[in-house]
């Protein structure tokens, strides 16, 4: 089995790879090359566990299924543009007709860059119930009137406040640098932060938010396990509370996310709930429940108000990873959302 390098453009033939930017797919490409198969050589086996995404450049692949060949997946048609049997345990066992490339990208890691670039434009979570009766600087008051706040038991939220730490900053001091690691969860106590983001056409960053006392910032990094997608700038001195991933999942995250089992998703559905699938379009496209409706995990900010509030809405991707964190954003917000545990490619 041989390996080359690859270029971009190849990887964008291919979907969900076609939707990530171009930077990131620059990244991904030094992670991943072309491999061979000779003919006959087996690929994987039914049943096997192994969490890689198989994508077929040319040649022949013969899907198994008890002896019989199923299904012929041939470099260059629409059928190769998607991942050859995603599903875990492998439904087949993947032969090689004749000579086959292919690709093969390790899942998690793949899961972990589509969630990175599509969780939205920035990081910034807006609370919702602010009070105009609430003082500008009691931020603590302001939390606990967020809607995040109302799924949280008392005892949680007594831990919350015993766990966080205060950190003082001047103006020009950076709280956190986009494309490093998610490590704290945070709330402005006092002063004023904007919120940039670098592109490959924009160095300097592109003004994206401001945030004001009582603003919380930083979650969706500890939710999707993902690099931070934005930089956060004090532009006057000030402080923030912190309150670190391990505690923030346990005291905050996990409370607000409700998980469900395939037949709890389906009894949602039958008594009026709503599948809401967070991949990608071309994702979508390949495979999704049935009536599921598709908002991209980057979109949820912009399409939030085209849901209804009153509907239950059990939200899924490939495994879980997406939908959870698009699932934190709908119960910040006062909707019903349920998250398909292992995603739909476990079921």
């Amino acid at each position: 089995m041989s390996a080359e390098q690859l270029d971009i453009d190849l990887l964008k033939s291919f979907s969900p790879l076609d939707g990530l930017k171009r930077d990131n797919l620059a990244a991904l490409s030094k992670k991943v090359r072309i491999s061979e198969l000779s003919p006959q050589q087996i690929l994987f086996k039914e049943g096997d566990t192994e969490k890689r995404t198989i994508y077929i450049i040319s040649g022949a692949l013969e899907l198994i299924d008890d002896g019989n060949i199923a299904q012929v997946v041939e470099g260059g048609t629409d059928s190769a543009r998607n991942p050859v049997s995603p599903h875990y345990p492998r439904r087949f066992t993947a032969r090689a007709h004749d000579r086959v490339q292919y690709l093969s990208i390790d899942s998690d890691l793949l899961d972990v860059m589509l969630t990175w670039d599509q969780t939205g434009s920035y990081e910034v979570s807006e609370l919702q119930g602010k009070s105009e009766n609430v003082g500008g600087d009691d931020w603590m008051t302001m939390l606990l009137q967020a809607k995040a706040f109302h799924k949280i038991p008392p005892a949680n939220i007594q831990a919350i406040f015993m766990r966080m730490q205060q950190i003082n900053y001047k103006s020009g001091d950076v709280v956190l640098k986009q494309g490093s690691e998610g490590d704290y969860f945070y709330v402005l106590t006092r002063g004023k932060c904007l919120v940039t983001r670098e592109t490959p056409l924009n160095k300097e960053g592109i003004k994206l938010a401001e945030l004001d006392v009582g603003d919380t910032f930083g979650e969706e990094a500890l939710i999707s396990d993902a690099k931070r997608n934005a930089t956060v700038t004090m532009t006057a001195d000030g402080s923030v509370m912190r309150l670190g991933k391990d505690d923030f999942n346990r005291l905050l995250n996990e409370p607000m996310l409700d998980w469900v089992t395939p037949a709890e998703a389906d009894k949602i559905i039958a008594e009026g709930g709503e599948w809401l699938d967070v991949r990608l379009p071309s994702e979508f496209e390949n495979h999704h429940k049935d009536n599921a409706i598709n908002i991209p995990l980057y979109f949820i900010r912009l399409k939030i108000n085209t849901l209804d509030r009153n509907k239950n809405y059990v939200v899924c991707c490939d495994t879980g990873r997406r939908s959870s964190a698009g699932a934190y954003i709908l119960s910040e917000r006062g909707y019903n959302a349920f998250v398909l545990r292992g995603g739909i490619n476990a079921n």
